[in-house]
């Protein structure tokens, strides 16, 4: 099965557009104000309605009140949802859409028990833990704690760059891989050369 991959922390349509025309199959727009990528929802409007059609956008949430999830969802339809702070299975799924949940791999985690706890998930975003940070670290984890049990359809983050997501495609075999600030000139505005060769490397690896 074809790996699917997702450019997150789009802040420009132009920068949506290209990476979706160089084969990105999703486009994560985070609404976290804390972050040096939050989108406005007038700003995630012109970037969804610059895409060609197929491609999911995703939305970006740590720990937001209820309030404004749903204020933005109001204003603007999002594909999928996805929650990267500590948000209960019951929190992901007041909204009536599909969401993935963001699993910060540190020691102790079981993945196991957070596929049976999140079983409403559409897959599960793992993703490094830094204290401090709710993502976006360009740190990569062990791989090693990934369980070849999991059913779930594991999307696979932190610290992936052009050089080494073939090697974790080929080691973890994920649904589909995540990626941020290891293609971008400066935070917030992609590399499309860097995108390019990311997306390429996905997909050598699946061949």
């Amino acid at each position: 099965m074809r790996t699917r991959v997702k450019i997150c922390g789009i802040t420009k349509p132009e920068d949506g557009v290209r990476a979706a025309r160089l084969g990105a199959d999703a486009i994560g727009m985070v609404f976290y104000e804390a972050s040096s990528r939050f989108v406005t929802v007038e700003q995630a409007r012109k970037i969804a309605a610059a895409l060609p059609p197929f491609v999911t956008t995703v939305g970006l949430f740590v720990n937001a009140a209820e309030s404004e999830i749903r204020r933005i969802l109001v204003q603007f339809s999002l594909d999928l949802l996805q929650f990267h702070g500590n948000e209960s299975p019951e929190e992901c799924e007041k909204y009536d859409k599909p969401y993935i949940k963001a699993i910060h791999m540190k020691e102790g985690v079981d993945l196991l028990s957070a596929e049976k706890q999140y079983r409403g998930a559409s897959g599960l975003l793992l993703d490094t833990y830094k204290e401090g940070h709710p993502g976006g670290t360009g740190e990569r984890f062990d791989w090693k704690m990934v369980p070849d049990e999991i059913t779930k359809p594991v999307i696979l983050a932190g610290g992936l760059t052009p050089e080494n997501v073939a090697v974790a495609v080929n080691k973890i075999k994920p649904y589909s891989v995540d990626v941020n600030s290891s293609v971008e000139s400066e935070k917030g505005i992609k590399d499309l050369g860097k995108v390019g060769k990311f997306i390429q490397a996905v997909r050598l690896a699946d061949n």
